[in-house]
């Protein structure tokens, strides 16, 4: 065996391609949309609930931030978004609401990540 192939090896390890803050963003609405759709039983879906209204708090904090770059009506759109969402969060919890109604919203910004324009 060659000496430099595992030197090699252990090097690409670490050159995992760059991550744009939009590919994040449309990969934790994926694993949170895919997770409500799983969840089976009150158990899952509390948790699935839970780790969604995590998310939208944070990307609510994010909108609010004087350095966000989104159009200020978008960003005002996606505070709204994140405020409906822990309310109807609420509902479904106490069985008032339904879970599809959260996972339309998750795959419609989806979507718009996906569609492209500001990475920001």
């Amino acid at each position: 065996m060659n000496a430099h192939i595992p030197a090699h090896a252990s090097y690409t390890a670490f050159a995992a391609p760059v991550r744009t803050p939009r590919a994040t963003e449309y990969d934790l609405l994926a694993r949170t949309t895919g997770a409500l759709l799983r969840a089976r039983g009150f158990a899952a879906l509390a948790k699935a609930l839970h780790d969604n209204r995590r998310l939208w708090t944070a990307l609510s904090a994010d909108v609010v931030e004087p350095t966000n770059g989104l159009p200020a009506e978008l960003r005002a759109r996606l505070f709204y978004l994140a405020e409906f969402t822990a309310h109807h969060s609420r509902r479904v919890l106490a069985g008032e609401g339904d879970v599809a109604v959260l996972i339309d919203i998750n795959t419609a910004v989806m979507r718009g990540l996906a569609a492209g324009g500001s990475d920001t």
